[in-house]
């Protein structure tokens, strides 16, 4: 349940719309409603400032669809990440208007008050910036997420140190951002420069995008740990949804 729906709840109790009964009805399945198979949190939003997301691998589709489902009851949207084009299909199927991004790898399953709820107030941008197209992935699982949790998102991709050229001719784009992403793999040295440009903070995500002696992102996750850029922050290894939901309630 969210801050919106619970307030509501309290007012037609107090005008005399609801019965005491009803809104205990109501209130019965906080913090958390038993599936069988799973225990829906429904008290996230009321505690995080966003519903439960449905992280896909793992489940079965029918299990996935069900969640969502159940969900929708309660949030005016729910994301479900990491889901496959079939697993999207499924979910498409079953509950029409759901939206897939695919190479984010995001559902998003829109409720019908999403269309009359007020955006949530932010302070400015989330720039996601990405060292190769490599990190496409990971980087717009961070732009969608922060981008559907309320954010306005920017994107500057393919800007790697390699050729650091690339970035510094978007400086004006990293100066305006109040928050920013940045996605790299191989030896993860990019949210370093970037720290050492910008005065906001930097969520960086380390990519398992590189050869060998990357380790899958254990070289470049150990770079952005020892970095000495003040104002930055680390993820875990391809954790683009962390560093869009850290995103957003920095912008905030």
């Amino acid at each position: 349940m969210e801050v919106e729906k619970l307030r509501a709840l309290l007012e037609h109790v107090q005008s005399g719309d609801t019965s005491i009964d009803e809104a205990l009805n109501s209130l019965r399945s906080l913090p958390f409603e038993d599936l069988g198979f799973a225990k829906l949190d429904h008290h996230r939003a009321l505690r995080n400032g966003f519903p439960e997301v449905i992280y896909c691998p793992g489940k079965r589709i029918e299990h996935i669809i069900a969640i969502a489902q159940r969900l929708l009851e309660r949030a005016h949207k729910v994301l479900a990440t990491r889901a496959t084009p079939d697993v999207a299909l499924a979910v498409q199927e079953a509950i029409p208007g759901t939206l897939y991004h695919e190479a984010a790898r995001i559902l998003v399953v829109p409720g019908t008050q999403s269309a009359n709820r007020e955006p949530p107030k932010t302070r400015g941008t989330v720039l996601v910036v990405a060292a190769g197209t490599a990190d496409f992935s990971v980087a717009e699982e961070a732009a969608i997420t922060a981008q559907e949790m309320g954010s306005p998102v920017e994107r500057l991709y393919d800007v790697g140190v390699a050729g650091l050229h690339r970035l510094l001719s978007h400086q004006a784009l990293l100066y305006e951002a109040n928050v920013l992403i940045v996605v790299a793999g191989m030896e993860g040295a990019l949210p370093s420069v970037v720290g050492g440009l910008v005065s906001r903070p930097i969520i960086a995500v380390p990519t398992s995008v590189g050869y060998g002696a990357n380790f899958h992102g254990l070289a470049a996750l150990l770079t952005m740990l020892n970095s000495c850029a003040t104002g930055l922050g680390v993820v875990n290894i391809d954790n683009g949804f962390g560093a869009g939901y850290l995103a957003h309630l920095i912008n905030q």
